[in-house]
C-alpha cells in the first residue's frame, strides 16, 4: 500500500533504508531509539550513536597523551557540548551519567600514563579539583571537562496534532517562543546552580559573562 502511495507520486520506497519492526522492539532513526516499555514509548539515546560518541571521545584522547590538560579539555569540550545537545530532549540522564563516568576512567588511565611512577593522591590532585560542592573535577586554573549529566533535560512540548503548519502559523510562532523560552530558563539555572557554589567576586564573574546586562 505505501509502495502504490509513493509510486502515483513518483516516488520509490527503499528496501534497504526500510524496516518493519513491532514497536516494542524498537527502531533507531537519525541517531535516536524508538521504543514502547510496558506500553510507554520512549526516546533514547541510539546504541551506535553512543558507541560513536565513546570512540571518538578515547580517540581523542589516545592522540592527547602527549598534550597539555587544558589542551585535552579544550579539544573534548565541544565534542561534549554538541553530543548533549542533541539528545537533551529525550530519555538521556542514565545515559549522560554513564558516559560521564566512563570518561572518567578514559581520563585516569590518560593521567596515570603520564606519571606511571607517582603515587594516586599525586595524580588526583595534578588533574582533579573541588569545584563546589562537586569533588573529582577534571580541570586547571583556566577550563574544566564538561559533564554530560550536567546538561538539563528539556522536554519537547507536545504538538497538537490537529494543527496545520499553513494554516495554523501563530500557533507554530507562539509554539517556538515557548521553546525558546523554556532553554533560556534552563541555561540560566544552570550558571545560578554553578554560581551558587563559588565565592562572591567568582560567581559575579560568572554571571556577568554568560547572562550580560
Amino acid at each position: 500500500m505505501i509502495k502504490d502511495f509513493l509510486t502515483d507520486r513518483g516516488l520509490e520506497l527503499s528496501d534497504e533504508k526500510t524496516l518493519i519492526t513491532h514497536i516494542d522492539d524498537g527502531f533507531d532513526f537519525l541517531g535516536w531509539n524508538f521504543r514502547k516499555y510496558e506500553g510507554k514509548l520512549l526516546v533514547k539515546p541510539a546504541e551506535k550513536s553512543i558507541k560513536k560518541f565513546t570512540e571518538e571521545i578515547s580517540i581523542k584522547i589516545e592522540r592527547g597523551k602527549a598534550w597539555t590538560q587544558e589542551a585535552l579539555i579544550d579539544n573534548l569540550n565541544p565534542i561534549i557540548i554538541g553530543w548533549t545537545n542533541y539528545y537533551r530532549h529525550v530519555v538521556a540522564s542514565e545515559i549522560f551519567n554513564k558516559l560521564d563516568s566512563r570518561m572518567w576512567n578514559m581520563l585516569w588511565h590518560w593521567a596515570k600514563r603520564r606519571y606511571p611512577e607517582k603515587s594516586k593522591h599525586w595524580i588526583v590532585d595534578k588533574y582533579w579539583q573541588n569545584k563546589g560542592n562537586r569533588k573529582w573535577v577534571f580541570s586547571t586554573d583556566k577550563n574544566e571537562l564538561k559533564h554530560l549529566s550536567d546538561t538539563k533535560i528539556v522536554r519537547h512540548t507536545q504538538l497538537r496534532l490537529e494543527m496545520n503548519p499553513y494554516l495554523d502559523k501563530d500557533y507554530f510562532v507562539l509554539r517556538k517562543l515557548k521553546r525558546g523560552v523554556k532553554k533560556i530558563k534552563g541555561f540560566a539555572k544552570s550558571v545560578w546552580d554553578k554560581a551558587k557554589n563559588l565565592n562572591k567576586p567568582e560567581a559575579e564573574i560568572m554571571i556577568n559573562n554568560c547572562c550580560p546586562t
